[in-house]
């Protein structure tokens, strides 16, 4: 995972951006703990029966984690079958763990795949692989963060899996879903697109709104929350945009859960220079949006 490590500040007063009001929300206060070293490149956060799991992303271990929300130790370290080639979200359907291996920085990736699995007895069995591929990617060649068919972020609503692509030329997101019970590699067609100005990293479904995680390219990160609209959709409506800090003091923020609490977000640890972030678990309540 590439590190965007950046030495310039921002402004710190909301602001406008076409005409939408952006707030800041320092996230660096909302600070919980310091996660165990083992999720130093945490990729993604979701809860089943109310515990807080992560994965880490590729090049790590194939492995799930249990989270302590309160000390961020690893209650249970869960071993899958899949291997992780570049695992980037985990979610559930309050049944199943899905499992996203569709990290794609260079564009060049021809296996994209989720993967459903089933927890028993401290273990993860795989149940199925629902493979896919962009109807509207052509161009296979390397293109390392200058392509519109990367992922980070996926959701369950509806009997569908819903992914929002990473999009380092357009700076924006498409959204896109997944049948999961299709039994051949689905060709995804995207509905909507909506120009976030940052690179989204992780996204979770909660209360009938989409809450999206992410950064740009100089490290400024970002929460921007969409109600759903009737047709399923996210991007017809007036959203809210919240200005989280930088990378530089609360990390690559990359997993975002909410549950009736609030909203729990992890960013990965790194050092660079003088610049040394450990992973780290934050938890906003809801009360702080209305600040």
């Amino acid at each position: 995972m590439m590190r965007l490590i950046i030495s310039l500040l921002f402004f710190l007063n909301a602001y406008h951006f076409n005409g939408q009001t952006i707030k800041t929300l320092r996230l660096k206060k909302f600070k919980v703990t310091t996660l165990d070293n083992k999720l130093i490149e945490t990729s993604g956060l979701c809860f089943l029966n109310n515990r807080l799991y992560s994965i880490n992303d590729g090049g790590n271990r194939n492995v799930v984690y249990e989270v302590n929300t309160i000390n961020g130790e690893i209650s249970k370290t869960i071993p899958t079958a899949i291997p992780n080639k570049d695992w980037e979200a985990i979610i559930t359907d309050g049944k199943y763990f899905y499992l996203g291996d569709f990290g794609n920085n260079s564009g060049t990736r021809k296996d994209l795949a989720v993967y459903q699995l089933k927890l028993e007895n401290d273990s993860l069995k795989t149940i199925a692989e629902i493979p896919f591929e962009f109807s509207n990617q052509t161009d296979f060649s390397s293109q390392i963060t200058k392509h519109n068919f990367d992922v980070e972020s996926m959701i369950f609503l509806e009997n569908k899996l819903h992914i929002f692509t990473k999009e380092w030329k357009t700076k924006g997101t498409s959204h896109y879903t997944i049948e999961t019970a299709a039994a051949n590699k689905q060709k995804l067609a995207p509905p909507e697109f909506f120009k976030t100005k940052f690179f989204v990293s992780d996204a979770f479904f909660y209360n009938n709104q989409l809450y999206t995680i992410g950064y740009t390219r100089k490290g400024r990160c970002f929460l921007q929350i969409f109600n759903k609209s009737e047709n399923g959709l996210f991007f017809k409506e007036h959203s809210k945009k919240f200005r989280l800090g930088s990378v530089l003091t609360i990390g690559q923020i990359e997993g975002i859960a909410v549950n009736q609490d609030g909203i729990y977000i992890s960013a990965e640890g790194f050092s660079k220079s003088i610049f040394k972030v450990k992973p780290t678990l934050f938890y906003i309540p809801f009360s702080a949006l209305k600040e």
